[in-house]
């Protein structure tokens, strides 16, 4: 259905923090805030997130603003992959356009961190589109 990529510069995204601290509770829930903490420089993590985040509104061709970051959450369950889940106003959205499926890839380094977002439909968007009957379907 869509494709999504951000990166952050993670140097950025630290002085960003630094500077408007009550910023890191309106971007990332509880949980992803205590997964980055277990770092040695969270930064990176919460950076990962973020391009996540935005890489996600990237994928349903939305733009910042459509809903709060805190409605996509990357969650991590080790050994497994990250993934992403959405609630709210994002899920609603994501519902909407028939996403039924997310495909989730981070990295990061000390200096960039990178995201990429596919949202895979698996239900068919509004009505059936009309057309000949299949053959085979037909009654008589």
């Amino acid at each position: 259905m869509g494709v999504g990529i951000d990166a952050v510069d993670v140097d950025r995204f630290r002085a960003t923090l630094d500077r408007r601290p009550a910023l890191r509770q309106r971007l990332f829930t509880e949980a992803e805030q205590t997964y980055a903490d277990r770092a040695a420089d969270p930064t990176e993590r919460l950076a990962a997130r973020f391009a996540a985040k935005e890489a996600t509104m990237k994928a349903l061709g939305v733009g910042i603003g459509a809903f709060p970051f805190t409605d996509v959450e990357v969650v991590r369950h080790h050994p497994e992959a990250p993934e992403l889940v959405l609630h709210r106003s994002a899920a609603a959205l994501a519902e909407r356009a028939g996403v039924g499926r997310w495909h989730l890839s981070l990295t990061h380094t000390g200096s960039m961190a990178l995201a990429s977002v596919a949202a895979e439909r698996v239900a068919p968007v509004g009505p059936p589109a009309a057309g000949p009957p299949v053959a085979g379907t037909a009654g008589g």
